[in-house]
């Protein structure tokens, strides 16, 4: 019921088989648009990065509460992945994937047309909500359309979709931003969206999956929905709100706390729970999850920081920043035909290792960073870290999954998503309070320790600057430098996160030699 990438449906041949055969064009047709769903969906969760500054300034609000509309998708898609194996099972995966997909489009069409904060924000929940089961329902369409001997290859189709959409999703949003306006990197959605859903409707006849009544633990999804909002709503509004010297953020505090403990005690003892928490009991399963979420966590938050650290320190477009976040998804596209065939040989847990630490030693070479470096000192660990991603993501799943039962894979993969979901929104919030207070701290030390500030003053007022002018232009290269010392201290507080990530997979015991790699659940 948990289940995220697995439905009830069983792909491929006989009862549970789609009615009509699909074979040649249609079935390629059919492929490719599925795929396009699946890309849309990933697109999306990177598009808006470089567009943050341009949202924030056209909505008057910071850039802190710019990043909302980040971490607000990312909630909403984590509280309704362990509901998608239930959504299809009850309506089927076909309808259910219609469903969201069109919901998914309007609620893009809304957000293009937020003109508050508080609205884009709402919008974004709504279209996280329809976009958290198009991955794993595109994934299982897929296998029930194409024949068992093709399955392969139509994973490998849908796994490129997921690696090369981080690559696309900077650079257009970027573009937008700059020659458009913001509002239209969620209206570019729409006309895609009603393509792929006519051609759904068209190509799709007679896949639906068999629908099942089940039963829902409305009581765990409430608690669920309870506590993460409290605690995301806690996370966001902290750094505003002076932490737990306000009264709002300990009441939202305490009300996170109390309904996760309740949360924990109810999926615990409920016969069908929303969220199966016992296969945590599966130490592997555990240790691989544990590092899933510290590394992606990680890594999400710095896809989210470097694209503003870009934009307002450095001054580049945001096209430019989009340009130079792409260039992550290179070796990652390069890579992973290549990850299965390693694990073949190759311990899986070294692989994680050496992927997860690859990535840290990328975050290391960023605390080199300085308001001097050029466009390709930015982006060469970018390009890098591409290969490590590809080595980590795919042989923790195999980890992860062939550790717990079979009949608790559904069950399994949806808190593993969920997991990784729910840790890139808390990391992002926690990561751009952090930031925001080093940035401070390190400027009012810098400001302190100035050598000459008096006589620059002077120079400038001599080139025609007011004395306000020129105390402003002190200031403001003070700013510059105090963010790119604190983009530089995050990033080593970033690499030992990803490093400890890198250590725990040595927790779990090592998968059988014939478990298969899981295909991207």
């Amino acid at each position: 019921m948990a289940g995220a990438a697995q439905t009830p449906a069983a792909p491929g041949q006989g009862a549970n088989g789609p009615a009509t055969e699909f074979h040649g064009a249609r079935l390629a047709l059919a492929g490719f648009v599925l795929a396009m769903a699946n890309f849309i969906v990933v697109l999306d969760m990177t598009i808006a990065n470089v567009s943050i500054p341009h949202i924030a300034g056209g909505l008057a609000v910071s850039r802190q509460s710019a990043t909302w509309v980040i971490t607000s998708y990312a909630v909403a898609e984590a509280i309704c992945v362990p509901l998608t194996g239930w959504l299809a099972a009850r309506f089927g995966a076909l309808r259910t994937f219609l469903f969201s997909l069109g919901g998914f489009g309007l609620f893009s069409a809304l957000c293009g047309f937020s003109g508050t904060l508080d609205m884009l924000v709402l919008f974004r929940l709504g279209q996280g909500l329809c976009g958290g089961p198009l991955m794993p329902l595109t994934q299982t369409l897929m296998l029930r359309i194409f024949p068992k001997e093709s399955h392969p290859k139509a994973m490998a189709l849908w796994a490129m979709t997921v690696v090369t959409a981080p690559i696309f999703g900077p650079i257009l949003g970027g573009v937008i931003s700059d020659n458009w306006s913001w509002e239209w990197i969620f209206f570019i959605n729409v006309p895609i969206v009603v393509i792929i859903l006519f051609s759904v409707i068209a190509l799709l006849r007679g896949v639906e999956t068999p629908t099942v009544r089940r039963p829902i633990d409305f009581v765990g999804l409430g608690l669920l929905v309870l506590w993460v909002g409290a605690f995301q709503m806690m996370l966001d509004l902290g750094r505003e709100e002076d932490w737990f010297g306000s009264t709002k953020i300990v009441m939202l505090a305490v009300t996170a706390g109390i309904f996760f403990c309740v949360f924990l005690i109810w999926e615990l003892t409920e016969e069908h729970p929303v969220v199966d928490l016992k296969v945590l009991r599966h130490r592997g399963y555990s240790a691989a999850t544990l590092a899933l979420m510290i590394g992606f966590g990680t890594y999400f938050a710095s896809v989210v920081v470097i694209p503003q650290f870009l934009q307002v320190t450095m001054g580049y477009t945001a096209t430019q920043a989009g340009y130079a976040m792409a260039f992550s998804g290179v070796l990652a596209v390069i890579m992973s035909p290549f990850t299965p065939k390693l694990m073949q040989r190759v311990d899986p847990r070294l692989l994680v290792f050496v992927g997860i630490s690859w990535i840290g030693v990328c975050a290391i070479m960023r605390t080199w960073w300085s308001t001097d470096s050029t466009f390709w000192q930015f982006s060469y660990p970018q390009l890098l870290q591409g290969a490590g991603v590809s080595l980590f993501m795919v042989p923790l799943t195999t980890i992860s999954l062939a550790a717990v039962d079979p009949e608790e894979t559904a069950s399994a993969a949806g808190l593993a998503n969920f997991g990784r979901t729910l840790a890139g929104a808390v990391a992002t919030a926690i990561v751009t309070t952090v930031w925001s207070d080093m940035a401070r701290s390190d400027g009012a030390e810098m400001a302190g320790t100035l050598n000459g500030a008096q006589a620059t003053s002077s120079a400038l007022q001599a080139g025609g600057f007011s004395e306000g002018q020129a105390r402003g232009a002190i200031a403001n290269l003070v700013g510059e430098q105090a963010m790119a010392q604190a983009t530089t201290h995050l990033f080593a507080l970033a690499a030992v996160a990803l490093f400890i990530a890198a250590t725990t997979i040595w927790l779990a015991p090592r998968p059988p030699k014939n478990a298969k790699p899981a295909s991207g659940h």
